[in-house]
């Protein structure tokens, strides 16, 4: 069956994420991308402005990567990981450790961004539990996202995914982000709460709140609260799905802190957006509340597609051009091309603010409007008619581009951006 005809095929049987179908019954059929370049059913081309979804950071179709992947195919598709292993995911687990916080060194494989901060979550309240410590609270920060599991749900402070499940949850405390005017008094709040030894862990998106339309926080007061965390036994989680891999500037945010996390949770660039993975890595002190002659005490958790050797193999390339000169000269290029955006934009009278961390830039306009009003679905379709794939976030414009994105790429994504300010 050729490509032909997909937004209507679509609607017969597929129900999409994030969708009223009702308000929104049509979808864009994309046929092919390589590079920072998605094409469509017609013929058309738009720039990922978003690595579609911050996964495809080297580029789709990174020859490279597919290069890897292929041989990979031919020597080993699929095994099971519970009894067995393989190269794939023994080299991934060497070189990953490498470049992640240097307390990191327990590697657990799973499938997705939500499922590797659901196995974060187990390992924090297991953790007391197999001490004979029973906390069942955990804290995460105000507006925080980490998926749509019921875990990652639970620590997830954005309501509008999580109004008809909130009954269900496990027990969460949210405290607000960390600034130059709050950390005292949130600090003293916290030293309070913590007399009641209650609180397993601490769930976080460091220094960038994606989901809550890139809002930033202050890495000073980040690392107070972890400090001050880790001395009263409460697990920290770093929940670098989105920001993980260079999008920060370092090869993690939590790189820019002085406090590591105990727990890391890893995806979506992860394997460079060619295939699904994520990774939960912890650090001996966590690893070893579950090394016991008692089997109940392990982590019974498990996938059937964890470490894919597919997938770790597209993990293991991905790495190798991170750290590679070229990708590194192009995050710094993007990075400074996104300074000098900023500094051209931000008098603009239709922006509220903007900020910046690494390669990924935010403007707030200055009107008011819904996560998915019709503002943001006009800003949208403005984008695409101008061949440029961008997805506000209520008032929020962001760019998070591909490091391979070439400078008149970006140059194209800066002035549609500025068109449609200066049509509102």
């Amino acid at each position: 069956m050729t490509a032909k005809n997909l937004s209507k095929r679509d609607r017969k049987h597929i129900w999409h994420p994030l969708t009223q179908h009702k308000t929104h019954p049509n979808t864009l059929g994309i046929v092919r991308a390589k590079g920072a370049i998605l094409y469509d059913e017609n013929g058309k081309e738009y720039i990922d402005g978003i690595a579609s979804w911050y996964t495809c950071m080297y580029g789709h179709c990174n020859d490279f990567i597919l290069e890897r992947v292929q041989k990979q195919m031919h020597r080993l598709d699929q095994v099971v990981f519970s009894g067995f292993t393989h190269e794939p995911a023994i080299e991934l687990s060497e070189e990953l450790i490498k470049i992640l916080p240097q307390n990191q060194e327990k590697i657990f494989f799973s499938d997705n961004g939500s499922t590797a901060v659901e196995i974060g979550i187990k390992m924090a309240l297991q953790y007391h539990f197999n001490k004979g410590d029973k906390r069942k609270v955990l804290l995460a920060f105000e507006e925080g996202f980490h998926g749509d599991t019921f875990g990652a749900m639970s620590v997830s402070g954005l309501s509008v995914y999580n109004g008809p499940f909130e009954d269900f949850f496990i027990d969460v405390e949210r405290i607000p982000v960390p600034t130059k005017d709050n950390i005292e008094s949130l600090l003293s709040n916290l030293k309070i709460r913590l007399k009641q030894k209650d609180i397993a862990g601490f769930i976080y998106e460091p220094l960038v709140q994606g989901a809550a339309a890139m809002k930033t926080h202050d890495a000073v007061g980040l690392d107070r609260i972890l400090e001050l965390l880790q001395q009263n036994e409460v697990l920290t989680i770093a929940d670098e799905v989105m920001t993980g891999f260079g999008k920060t500037g370092t090869y993690f945010a939590s790189d820019q802190l002085t406090t590591a996390p105990d727990i890391i949770c890893l995806s979506k660039a992860l394997t460079a957006g060619l295939m699904p993975m994520a990774i939960t890595s912890c650090s001996r002190k966590v690893y070893d509340a579950f090394y016991s002659n008692e089997i109940t005490k392990g982590l019974f958790h498990g996938h059937t597609y964890t470490a894919n050797p597919l997938a770790c193999t597209a993990a293991l390339a991905g790495i190798e051009l991170l750290c590679s000169e070229e990708i590194q000269n192009n995050i710094q290029r993007i990075i400074k091309s996104h300074e000098d955006f900023g500094q051209q934009i931000k008098s603009h009278h239709q922006v509220a603010a903007i900020r910046q961390c690494g390669t990924i830039f935010a403007l707030d306009l200055n009107v008011q409007t819904e996560r998915y009003g019709n503002l943001r679905d006009k800003l949208f379709q403005s984008f695409m008619d101008k061949g440029v794939f961008l997805r506000p976030l209520g008032n929020t414009i962001y760019i998070l581009a591909p490091y391979v994105i070439l400078d008149e790429q970006l140059d194209k994504v800066y002035s549609t951006i500025k068109s449609a300010l200066d049509s509102i």
